[in-house]
């Protein structure tokens, strides 16, 4: 019984520690942090006069809510023409995570 128990916790931690490693963005087995740029625009007219942002969040990494779309973005922030995008991550262990994307414009 304790052999099964040791051989069932050793796959869980090589699941846990593998488990960022074949992602399109950075993920951290322990905690997420980071902001990412979306391909927007040619980069060299930056400038933006209203910001606008949408978040969606987890729990557990068994229910996650709300609206990140770069549309729910656009909308928030009054925006009608896009310069540039960002996105950013927030994520402590699964337990709670936050994904907001950010549209910057006029």
């Amino acid at each position: 019984m304790k052999k099964n128990i040791a051989i069932l916790a050793g796959v869980f931690v090589i699941t846990f520690l593998l488990s960022g490693c074949a992602s399109i963005y950075p993920i951290g087995s322990l905690y997420t942090g980071v902001k990412l740029p979306n391909n927007m625009g040619d980069g060299k007219d930056i400038s933006y006069t209203k910001i606008g942002k949408a978040q969606a969040s987890s729990i557990l990494c068994l229910v996650a809510t709300g609206d990140a779309s770069l549309e729910k973005a656009i909308q928030n922030g009054g925006i009608k023409t896009v310069k540039y995008v960002d996105y950013h991550v927030d994520n402590f262990l699964g337990i709670y995570g936050t994904y907001t994307t950010t549209a910057y414009g006029d």
